[in-house]
């Protein structure tokens, strides 16, 4: 079977190409890592600033998620699987500020990525380290990435290392090169001002 089959599924997000395959996108080369050194830190507006170690995320409440995910390069990957920590567990323990509206993610290679605090909260976002029921694969973010999917994959940052909370939006790695801040699949919201790279 091609990696790739038309799809016309009113479940698909308008312009997606549905994939069977998992197709690799990322800024930077893969990295390495030490589990026993990996930590994510968590900063900026919260009364309770932390960092939090690989072990002592799995050992949170996990939650599983199962469904569709888009990348702004026009493929759709249908019922994917994922377990993690909700993000909004993380929150809790933060307790960001009154003035906390946006969200940072940091991760590897200088890449980080902005969204509003509020969509966020949902209960799909997740800090993820596995993939179908295995660790989650360096070569897409392991061992923890983010996973925001009701948005294009860019908004999931591989290689999480950090959470900064904002006052003011920050745009993010690809956000200032003229990809759309929101992101939205369901809306196309692709890029901002530029072309359509990817045809």
């Amino acid at each position: 079977m091609a990696p790739f089959m038309k799809q016309k599924d009113p479940s698909v997000p308008p312009g997606q190409t549905v994939t069977t395959g998992f197709p690799v996108l990322h800024v930077g080369e893969v990295p390495t890592y030490d589990l026993h050194a990996w930590r994510l830190k968590i900063s900026g507006l919260v009364e309770h600033p932390f960092e939090i170690g690989y072990d002592e995320l799995r050992a949170l409440p996990a939650t599983e998620w199962n469904g569709d995910i888009h990348c702004v390069t026009r493929w759709s990957k249908k019922d994917t699987h994922w377990r993690g920590v909700q993000f909004k567990t993380l929150v809790e323990r933060a307790q960001p500020l009154p003035s906390a509206t946006f969200v940072v993610q940091h991760a590897d290679n200088a890449y980080t990525t902005n969204l509003p605090l509020a969509p966020m909260l949902d209960d799909d976002v997740l800090i993820a380290y596995e993939f179908d029921g295995k660790p989650l694969e360096p070569i897409h973010g392991g061992p923890v990435r983010m996973l925001v999917p009701k948005r294009y994959f860019w908004k999931s940052a591989k290689w999480l290392t950090g959470l900064e909370f904002l006052d003011h939006d920050e745009k993010g790695f690809w956000e200032m090169r003229g990809y759309h801040n929101d992101a939205d699949p369901w809306q196309e919201q692709r890029y901002s001002n530029l072309p359509n790279w990817f045809g």
